[in-house]
């Protein structure tokens, strides 16, 4: 029959709300309300005769979660504490929908600055991984503190003084950590940790000659058929990238660095949907040269490469600081530490890197401390970290479109894009900024 337009009655607390079936449908098949209708979106009748759901609930929070569903308009009074809100929002699975009438579908030309988080750890910031559904995950030294959505925080995960490379969402409740070895300690690598309790729950080995090997891992990715790639650097030659399976932990595959050639020591890893590839970026000044390259695990063969080696000698060419494969438009950006974006066409082998002039990135006041430009590519946007300030870039010509900045905490050391935010990590106090897309006006 479909969804009935009949009024349906709720005793919250002890108060009473009227609404209709069709509002209550609004709430999706996964949630509180969408298990009161049946496969055909009948609404069944409350239990035991009785004239109203019953639901022993807070009443002020029901009252703002339902006039959610009926404008999509999210107002919280002053006397709702929003972490109240929160919780409740969780009971009747609405906190999608409460997340999307907060902010909106990202833009990176309508990003806000919405909120500004202190970190508690000493040190330099090493990265920042925005997780699925809007929370993040921050890395200081042996350190990775933990954020929900709410941008609560978690207890942390404390590795014991091994330093951590890189840091990666599995999903919403784990977190991957990529880790120095010690030496000695036997111990580094890359291990599975809970993201809301700091829980080890798997350790991923390195198998050499069958035999299980020490290693420091460094830059992580995942592909979209569950596998997880990390570059490693072992005490023989197990020099490489690893590759292990997400759901039973098991190692797959192992693509060993070729003579000449550097993988293990790679500070960028990303995987390409639709080439099935692996980029591998090796960049100054871990490296005095810089190497890119995409590797394809089915043949077991580099099918694509760049390297400043033996390229006519260039300033820029030499100090390539981050890469990033652009697969529609058949190129791979790179950013030098002038902050110049150029192009390097993937069709050719070996090509050499065409330097924009129309994007070059607007010159600021230099911080004390400069950090080194990282890039990043989502829904068709471009975004290039300069300093202190993030600019985006849109169009065929990449054209410069907008530009992100605070001010206060020093340069951007790293920075992030997922579940709708922009996250900033500064290199000063060991701050992160959270940027959001407004969401649209209701009509």
């Amino acid at each position: 029959m479909g969804v009935q337009k009949d009024v349906v009655k709720f005793n919250v607390g002890g108060r009473i709300f009227q609404t209709t079936a069709t509002t209550l449908a609004n709430a999706g098949r996964d949630s509180f309300f969408g298990a009161l209708f049946d496969d055909n979106w009948d609404l069944q009748q409350p239990p035991n005769n009785r004239q109203e759901f019953f639901i022993d609930r807070n009443p002020d929070c029901f009252a703002v979660l339902l006039d959610l569903l009926r404008t999509g308009d999210l107002y919280i009074p002053s006397n709702v504490p929003e972490r109240l809100l929160y919780r409740e929002a969780m009971f009747y699975g609405l906190i999608d929908h409460v997340r999307s009438a907060k902010w909106g579908p990202f833009d990176g030309n309508r990003l806000k600055l919405s909120r500004s988080v202190t970190g508690r750890a000493p040190g330099d910031g090493t990265a920042i991984r925005a997780g699925p559904v809007g929370g993040c995950c921050v890395a200081h030294g042996s350190m990775v503190h933990v954020f929900d959505w709410m941008l609560e925080e978690h207890p942390p995960i404390n590795l014991d003084y091994q330093r951590v490379n890189d840091i990666g969402w599995v999903n919403s409740e784990h977190v991957l950590i990529s880790a120095c070895e010690r030496l000695g300690k036997g111990d580094g690598g890359m291990g599975l940790f809970s993201s809301s309790t700091g829980d080890l729950r798997h350790k991923f080995n390195v198998v050499h000659d069958n035999q299980i090997k020490s290693y420091t891992a460094g830059a992580l990715s995942f592909s979209a058929d569950y596998k997880i790639f990390a570059s490693c650097k072992g005490r023989s030659n197990e020099y490489g990238i690893g590759v292990w399976d997400q759901v039973t932990g098991k190692q797959m595959d192992f693509f060993y660095e070729s003579p000449g050639w550097s993988l293990g020591d790679a500070d960028k890893l990303q995987w390409l949907n639709e080439s099935n590839c692996l980029l591998v970026a090796t960049l100054f000044p871990r490296k005095d040269n810089c190497y890119i390259s995409l590797l394809d695990f089915r043949e077991k063969r580099m099918v694509w490469s760049w390297s400043d080696i033996g390229a006519p000698f260039t300033v820029d060419e030499k100090r390539v600081r981050d890469a990033i494969a652009m697969e529609e438009c058949n190129s791979v950006c790179v950013v030098n530490e002038y902050d110049d974006l150029g192009f390097i066409d993937l069709r050719i082998n070996g090509g050499s890197v065409r330097w924009s002039s129309r994007s070059r990135l607007l010159k600021g006041k230099m911080p004390d401390e400069p950090c080194y430009p990282k890039l990043a590519l989502h829904n068709g946007q471009l975004f290039s970290s300069m300093n202190d300030s993030i600019s985006v870039f849109c169009g065929p010509d990449w054209v410069l479109t907008s530009r992100l900045r605070r001010c206060y905490g020093g340069s951007i050391c790293d920075f992030s894009i997922g579940g709708d935010r922009l996250f900033a990590l500064h290199s000063e106090e060991n701050v992160f900024d959270v940027w959001e897309t407004p969401p649209p006006p209701v009509i």
